[in-house]
């Protein structure tokens, strides 16, 4: 960190010339990584775009294990849950 701070502009050349974030550090332990927004900005992106796939991951993974509710069985105990009236069919 204090070479941070003593050498910011020169760091943050680097940074940009790499393309690669320093990671500070306090007491030789990594602390920090500073980056640049647009790519703190493409990460974010990224997450974003992962998230909905991770949720589809684990509906598969619980569909192959059996760990599943027919929709009838699932629909009458949330309507019952909720003392919603059931459909006419």
């Amino acid at each position: 960190m204090s070479d941070f701070k003593r050498k910011t502009s020169e760091l943050l050349e680097q940074m940009r010339g790499s393309g690669h974030p320093p990671i500070l550090t306090v007491n030789g332990r990594a602390e920090l990584v500073v980056q640049d927004a647009a790519s703190y900005q493409k990460l974010l992106d990224r997450v974003d775009k992962m998230e909905p796939l991770e949720g589809i991951k684990r509906g598969r993974a619980d569909v192959e294990a059996g760990r599943v509710t027919p929709l009838r069985e699932f629909e009458r105990g949330f309507r019952k849950e909720r003392g919603i009236p059931s459909r006419p069919r």
